[in-house]
């Protein structure tokens, strides 16, 4: 009964058609099929250009039709314009302009799509903060095509890398109970605003209380306080004493109310945890990691990133180069607070040792002490025997500062149930952290990255909203 599933077979894309070292040449005289988007459509007197984009690569396929082409009726009837999804097959053939070395003659088009005139992405240029509004439809500009594409190799990138180096991929929870910074800047997941109706409807005393005025928190979902995670750290230190060397790759949440270009309330974080491992291992890991993703997308991604270096920061790839290339500097927090205290520049937040080192600061260090160095810095975490500093390290890059925060974890019982008295945190609420410590407990490091300042680093993207498909931030959880 029934026929069987045929074959899955790739797609042939643009980017395949033209992506290679004679950008499709090799491919004249083919007859190929083209789906995707219009981009533009200039009618002559003896021949009509259609511009069409698929998403695999920045070029269009150029594509000229003759009146005489099969469906060229849905020209003159005005259904095919820009934004508009078709079917195009034609034969490729070498171009006669200098803006792309083949193009297709077509023979047959077919309208998938059509797109009313009110579209609103037309040929000229509108501002990132416009596109903003439009994010379901800003992926098909040049600009966020590019930055999807970056995006999607950095992360194919950080799993290859870690799979290649021995790492397990672990799921940390999205819920936990647990505040991994004590930053007290988690959203709250709870089922005790009543869901039957809108929630804008909800009265206030529907919500259970105790006979002290409080919510009971008992008769929530989970039976007590949950949140949305800030890190998935705690979970990953569980795995890496078990498996030794573990990462997670998922998304973090803060419910900072900061309406800047570097914060987001959702973003991704990749977090690595070494066994057996110190500072200096956290450190070589870090570099290593950071140096592969940015060889991979030079090497991958060289179309977008021309795209990058022209229109959004002059310098980029040689600000990458750099970065895959050059040696770290190893700076301590000390001597970062001198190098500060000497530098000729008046800076908004005042340097003093023991204050925390901010975004100025930082790329004061890379951009004019080290002259686009990378470059890491030592400060916080596993108690050093001096009893003032801690084993941790930031690693600072060029126009984005800290990019990277890590540190060697304290795997020392009685220091770490010290420090939860001294940061007020409970401990029954970590008994199974403290565990860890307990049974067969090792030295171990790891490190966070937010994934979409990687992103910016890479791309040159100055807003971290324009590094993620849809950003969240207070005020805009649209889409």
């Amino acid at each position: 009964m029934g026929n069987t599933v045929g074959e899955f077979r790739k797609k042939l894309k643009i980017a395949d058609i033209k992506g290679g070292p004679d950008e499709g040449l090799n491919r004249v005289g083919q007859t190929v099929v083209v789906m995707g988007w219009v981009r533009t459509l200039r009618v002559q007197s003896s021949v009509t250009f259609l511009e069409v984009n698929d998403g695999s690569s920045l070029s269009n396929m150029q594509c000229v039709m003759n009146s005489d082409a099969e469906g060229y009726d849905q020209v003159e009837s005005g259904l095919i314009a820009t934004g508009a999804s078709i079917w195009v097959q034609g034969t490729l053939v070498a171009s006669q302009g200098s803006k792309q070395k083949v193009e297709l003659k077509v023979e047959k088009v077919v309208v998938v799509g059509k797109s009313d005139p009110s579209y609103p992405i037309q040929k000229k240029r509108v501002s990132r903060e416009f596109l903003r509004t439009k994010a379901h439809l800003r992926p098909r500009t040049n600009t966020f095509g590019a930055v999807a594409r970056v995006r999607n190799a950095l992360a194919y990138a950080t799993h290859k890398f870690f799979q290649e180096n021995g790492f397990v991929w672990i799921s940390s929870p999205i819920i936990t109970a647990s505040d991994c910074e004590g930053a007290g800047e988690q959203f709250c997941v709870t089922t005790l605003i009543p869901s039957s109706r809108e929630a804008a409807d909800s009265p206030v005393d529907a919500i259970p209380n105790t006979k002290n005025g409080l919510i009971d928190w008992s008769q929530d979902f989970f039976g007590k306080p949950a949140f949305l995670t800030v890190s998935g750290q705690l979970n990953a230190e569980t795995y890496a004493t078990a498996l030794s060397d573990v990462y997670t790759f998922g998304p973090t949440f803060r419910a900072e109310n900061s309406n800047t270009s570097r914060h987001l309330a959702e973003f991704w974080m990749i977090e690595p945890e070494l066994a057996f491992a110190d500072l200096d291992d956290d450190m070589a890991c870090a570099t290593a990691y950071l140096q592969y993703v940015v060889r991979h997308v030079l090497d991958n991604c060289k179309e977008d990133m021309e795209f990058f270096n022209t229109w959004i920061e002059k310098g980029v790839i040689d600000r990458l180069n750099d970065v895959a290339e050059k040696d770290f500097v190893q700076l301590t927090y000390t001597d970062a607070i001198g190098l500060l205290l000497k530098a000729k520049k008046k800076f908004e937040f005042p340097v003093k040792w023991g204050c925390d080192l901010q975004s100025e600061h930082e790329r004061y260090i890379t951009e004019e002490a080290f002259k686009g160095c990378p470059e890491i810095k030592a400060f916080y975490m596993r108690q050093n025997d001096d009893g003032k500093t801690v084993a941790a390290m930031d690693m600072l890059v060029p126009r984005v500062g800290e990019l990277i925060g890590g540190s060697q974890r304290e795997e020392r019982l009685d220091y770490l149930e010290n420090r939860l008295d001294e940061l007020k945190l409970s401990k029954e609420s970590y008994w199974w952290y403290l565990d860890l410590r307990r049974y067969g407990s090792v030295p171990h490091a790891g490190f966070g990255l937010g994934f979409e300042r990687l992103v910016q680093f890479a791309t040159g993207i100055e807003n971290i909203r324009d590094a993620i498909p849809f950003p969240r931030a207070p005020g805009s959880a649209e889409f």
